[in-house]
């Protein structure tokens, strides 16, 4: 089993602002990484193996001050449905997790206090969800529970739409 689970992201407020080192870093990080990693772990995964891709709502309803993140959690999505299709030719299943806003280290590192102050209020629960609230639909998606799916992306956020 394998979870690409890596994320870089940065805010910025208008399109200027976002360097190359800035986009660069965040498809090596997002994309890149989840792509070698997929390869490689194809080519060792026995049939009955689960790739697991977290995606992101920002890949479905992007937030402007995130500009390249939520390109780059689109492409994933996007990845893991077209890898769906090739890994199950060797009985492999590949699926992903869309979280809303959840509550990580990376949220007060890389938005303004402002946003931070807000972080989570637009989803049902008014509030980010836990690390630990995410954890059931990865381990759904790995056990033989999820034997025949493949190619699906579940969303864990807090009752936002659209996904």
């Amino acid at each position: 089993m394998l979870v690409n689970n890596a994320a870089f992201q940065s805010t910025h407020s208008a399109v200027e602002e976002l360097t190359n080192d800035d986009f660069d870093r965040a498809f090596k990080t997002n994309v890149y990484a989840s792509f070698f990693l997929s390869r490689a772990a194809l080519h060792q995964m026995k049939p009955g193996g689960s790739i697991i891709n977290t995606t992101s709502i920002q890949g479905f309803d992007p937030s402007g001050h995130l500009l390249h993140y939520p390109a780059t959690k689109g492409a994933i999505a996007n990845m893991t449905k077209t890898l769906a299709e090739i890994a199950i030719e060797q009985g492999v299943r590949v699926n992903g997790a869309a979280p809303g806003p959840v509550w990580t280290p990376l949220i007060p590192t890389t938005m303004p206090k402002k946003k931070v102050r807000e972080f989570g209020k637009n989803t049902l629960f008014k509030r980010p969800g836990q690390p630990a609230e995410l954890a059931p639909v990865y381990v759904f998606l790995a056990s033989p529970l999820a034997s025949y799916v493949t190619g699906e992306i579940y969303g864990v956020t807090g009752g936002r739409m659209p996904l």
